[in-house]
């Protein structure tokens, strides 16, 4: 059963694209004043917005691949670790919504490349599968993308980069339990899992008060159980 304290994630968008398009402005306006000015959080620089592109990419076909492969652990009587699966969908979702939003101010049709793992086997399969691409994500994409919006001062993208990584880095730790138990043939002990619906910040058991990485508070988390 899947349960969510509802947030108006409307509100929250267009808060993002007002203030994004409002700086733009001002830098059209004047653009040495800007230079001197907090740094805007739109998306400003060709480079930047293209790995928000390709992120947005990994992100959803993240999200779709763990549908998929939750469907498949189902049918191999391991329903915990579908549930897991479910709830880390969930949050590479958040993460996809978070980059798309500070594209607001790039409309237009892209073509867009993303690292991708493909394949449908066992369900110890399917779990290294994703491991690899969480790791990847963790140590290659998300530490390379966050280089190149700091460089380019680009804060709305430095801050959504950097929920995504870390909570990528739990995910890694839950598939890699999840992992023992399917090569073991056996599904795995799973108490409730809770996601973030700001920054996609996942874990297993209670709610805690805020969340540890962009502190918001316990209203803002969905429960996957």
């Amino acid at each position: 059963m899947v349960t969510q304290n509802t947030v108006n994630r409307f509100d929250r968008r267009r808060l993002i694209a007002t203030g994004a398009g409002t700086a733009l402005a001002a830098l059209t306006l004047n653009s040495k004043l800007q230079a001197h000015s907090a740094p805007a959080p739109s998306i400003v620089r060709d480079m930047t917005a293209a790995n928000l592109r390709g992120a947005f990419g990994g992100e959803t076909m993240a999200y779709m691949r763990y549908v998929v492969w939750a469907n498949h652990a189902d049918k191999d009587d391991k329903p915990n670790i579908a549930r897991l699966y479910r709830a880390v969908a969930e949050a590479e979702k958040v993460h996809a919504d978070n980059h798309f939003v500070e594209l607001a101010e790039h409309p237009g049709e892209e073509l867009v490349a993303s690292m991708a793992v493909f394949g449908l086997g066992s369900t110890s399969a399917n779990l290294k599968g994703a491991i690899e691409g969480e790791v990847f994500e963790v140590k290659e994409m998300y530490p390379a993308f966050l280089a190149v919006a700091k460089k380019q001062n680009e804060q709305g993208a430095i801050q959504s980069f950097e929920y995504a990584l870390e909570a990528e880095k739990a995910h890694i730790d839950l598939f890699e339990k999840a992992k023992r138990a399917a090569d073991r043939n056996r599904d795995m002990e799973l108490a409730p899992v809770r996601v973030c619906d700001v920054c996609g910040y996942t874990l297993e058991g209670d709610i805690p008060d805020e969340c540890p990485i962009c502190g918001h508070s316990r209203n803002h988390f969905m429960s996957f159980a």
